[in-house]
């Protein structure tokens, strides 16, 4: 059940409406075992479940197939491969662009791309050594779950490739999860918290801890234009 609810979650797949307790009932009730019999549901079996009408049924068959639309980031994170977070996620969708290429690497592979050490390899491979996860991953394309193709940019197309940034505050330009994105694209890493080894913090408005810790550490701050201008200046 809590690999179903991290799957569904906001920064997964994103199904809205997929909650703790829809999903005790889905399992409770034989009709999804594994992450990959949700594409699989219909509004029929869903609206049989207590508390579910029509209406909310056709929102949730709705939600989930909405979900099919992802990028290879969220997808491996959705997986919940243990060690893997949304940063890892995208460093490895960046480096290696495929399913299959992350699939098939060894663990002298993926520790040469930054920041995947020993115990994060060693994680993927065995996650992808079993048969069982194998089945499911590749049971979610058939399913119609797709992602865009992903260009593979040399270094030199990384300009913040070893740059660590932490965002606080709002942005007034874009959401975070945008900002975010934007940083990961060019090669940098998004954290989420300051440290002696962070590059830049992003302050927007209402900004906080985090501000006052970067300066006490005497971490650049860059404002949302200068951080703006950054992003243009490599895009």
């Amino acid at each position: 059940k809590g690999s179903l609810r991290h799957f569904a979650s906001r920064r997964a797949m994103g199904i809205e409406g997929l909650g703790e307790k829809l999903v005790d009932q889905l399992v409770d009730a034989g009709l999804v075992e594994t992450v990959a019999d949700l594409y699989h549901l219909t509004e029929e079996q869903v609206a049989g479940l207590e508390r579910m009408g029509s209406k909310s049924a056709a929102n949730l068959i709705r939600a989930i197939e909405k979900s099919k639309h992802t990028t290879l980031a969220r997808f491996l994170y959705a997986l919940g491969i243990h060690e893997v977070g949304e940063t890892t996620a995208q460093t490895l969708a960046n480096h290696f662009g495929s399913l299959d290429a992350i699939m098939q690497a060894d663990e002298e592979t993926l520790m040469a791309v930054p920041d995947i050490g020993p115990v994060v390899a060693r994680s993927i491979t065995g996650f992808f050594r079993q048969e069982h996860n194998r089945q499911i991953v590749s049971k979610l394309p058939e399913a119609g779950v797709t992602w865009p193709a992903i260009e593979i940019k040399p270094a030199a197309k990384l300009p913040l490739r070893g740059k660590t940034f932490v965002l606080t505050g709002t942005l007034s330009s874009m959401t975070r999860d945008a900002a975010r994105a934007a940083i990961q694209a060019l090669g940098g890493k998004a954290s989420g918290s300051v440290s002696g080894k962070t590059d830049y913090v992003v302050v927007g408005e209402n900004p906080g801890s985090k501000a006052d810790k970067a300066e006490a550490l005497g971490v650049e701050m860059l404002d949302e234009v200068a951080f703006l201008n950054l992003l243009k200046k490599y895009q």
